[in-house]
């Protein structure tokens, strides 16, 4: 019965291809623009992750505070209220899994006939660990570099390539400034930060390097920010408080109405706003094509109406020999179904492909997922089922005598 019932729909749909075709349209481009926007929005957020991700996660930056003079307020980091006692102090309290004082200072690099000017940050042994970034080649930082004041240098992927080109630069001395460095590393790539600056055009060296020989007069010793890291499944808000009552201890902020003189920005947190946001875009943006898919079956219920005139004549003689109404209920749900469903599949593969070309074209990324395929084809034959019901009743509800009288 279902079968017989089946290959009815087909050749009902079959006997007015065009109009099948034009009824179907709606549902393609419906499901279409739901895949593809939804494509975008978790490419959006995805690219999001990474690039949030590629700072570190569990992530804590500790900045330096602002001058008043005169009423006039400087940003944050330009007061000396940090120093790398401070990170020393931070990374033996409990739930943190490294610390390390950041100073930074845009340099000229100088390897055989070739320069470049990148940000060179003095760090410690942590560093790496902190922003869980691994050395590609050579070997990482370690306690005696950052103690010694060795004249060693890590290079990112676009610095090194600036300096050597495709030459191994390991072992290679090259100066900063006049100080001459022995290269010991070359940085994993990073990519782009979320503010689109080239994370891997920039050099690393040891802290106690950095302050003895490239930075000099009111600058020497001072701590721009400390980048810390906590471990895995701790407490952020805590982990943050106790950081700000041990820094307000360490700094002589006893009195409660005295302001902290430096900032702590908790990077987990933004991940997850950032997360929300693009979620939320995800979410309007498939909410404004779904607009599409109702237009669709608004197209279905009128082409089934006419459907349904025009098979007047058909529908009572199926009823004078002893076709039960819920079998023309079933008919005509199955073919209204039935387009919904090839428009849907349809609909998939103009999506999936859009979503190719719009990552091929204008260079954006996109992502298909299972999720967003299987919701939009769902409720595209709940569309069908919705806006076919009403057709197909109407069809069931024929007075046989008077359907067989239609002209």
């Amino acid at each position: 019965m279902l079968f017989s019932m089946f290959m009815e729909a087909v050749r009902a749909m079959g006997s007015n291809r065009l109009r099948t075709f034009l009824t179907m349209l709606g549902m393609v481009i419906g499901v279409g623009a739901v895949v593809l926007m939804l494509a975008v929005g978790e490419g959006t957020r995805l690219t999001i992750k990474k690039q949030v991700d590629a700072l570190g996660t569990n992530i804590f930056i500790v900045l330096a505070g602002f001058q008043n003079t005169g009423g006039v307020r400087s940003g944050s980091g330009s007061r000396h209220t940090l120093n790398a006692s401070d990170a020393e102090a931070i990374r033996e309290m409990p739930g943190i899994a490294g610390a390390s004082p950041v100073s930074m200072s845009s340099l000229q690099l100088v390897a055989g006939g070739q320069n470049w000017n990148t940000q060179v940050n003095g760090v410690n042994e942590d560093y790496l660990n902190v922003r869980s970034w691994n050395v590609e080649s050579g070997r990482p930082m370690d306690y005696i570099d950052s103690q010694s004041g060795a004249r060693v240098i890590w290079l990112g992927k676009s610095t090194a390539k600036e300096l050597f080109g495709g030459l191994d630069p390991l072992g290679a001395t090259i100066r900063v400034g006049r100080v001459p460095f022995v290269v010991e590393g070359i940085l994993e790539a990073k990519g782009q930060s979320l503010d689109g600056r080239d994370q891997d055009d920039t050099a690393i060296v040891p802290f106690t390097t950095f302050n003895r020989f490239l930075q000099t007069g009111h600058f020497q010793f001072m701590v721009r920010m400390i980048m810390v890291k906590a471990v895995d499944g701790a407490d952020m808000t805590e982990v943050q408080e106790n950081m700000r009552e041990l820094l307000r201890d360490r700094h002589r902020l006893t009195d409660p109405m005295d302001e902290d003189d430096f900032f702590i920005n908790n990077l987990s947190a933004l991940m997850d706003s950032a997360e929300a946001m693009a979620t939320a875009m995800t979410l309007l943006l498939g909410a404004i094509a779904s607009v599409s898919l109702a237009v669709g079956g608004i197209g279905i219920m009128n082409i089934m109406l006419v459907s349904v005139t025009e098979r007047t004549r058909e529908i009572g003689i199926r009823l004078a020999i002893g076709a039960r109404k819920k079998d023309i209920l079933a008919q005509f749900l199955l073919e209204a179904m039935l387009v919904s469903f090839t428009g849907g599949l349809l609909g998939l593969l103009l999506g999936s492909a859009g979503a190719a070309l719009v990552t091929r074209v204008w260079n954006m990324s996109t992502s298909v997922t299972p999720t967003s395929m299987v919701l939009s084809f769902t409720v595209s034959l709940a569309i069908g089922v919705f806006f076919g019901f009403y057709p197909a009743w109407k069809a069931s509800g024929q007075n046989p005598i008077d359907a067989l009288r239609y002209q």
